[in-house]
């Protein structure tokens, strides 16, 4: 999970930050970030559209930050 810390304060994120953007409860937010708590599809989701970036890079399956061509709902 190192990556989305990573990723987070590249951004100048605070964890705090990062339960307004996504809704995650920061405690919450604080276990995924140590590997504590793993997360769900939808919190996968909303993390990597708060950090710009693909559910794949936050789950070790590419080295590739940069998010894919999303499609609008």
């Amino acid at each position: 999970m190192s990556r989305i810390r990573n990723l987070r304060k590249e951004k100048g994120y605070t964890q705090i930050k990062m339960q307004m953007l996504t809704g995650i409860d920061q405690s919450a937010y604080s276990k995924i970030e140590r590997g504590e708590r793993y997360m769900s599809f939808e919190q996968c989701k909303r993390i990597a559209v708060a950090l710009n970036t693909s559910m794949d890079y936050l789950a070790n399956l590419t080295d590739e930050k940069k998010p894919y061509k999303r499609k609008i709902i």
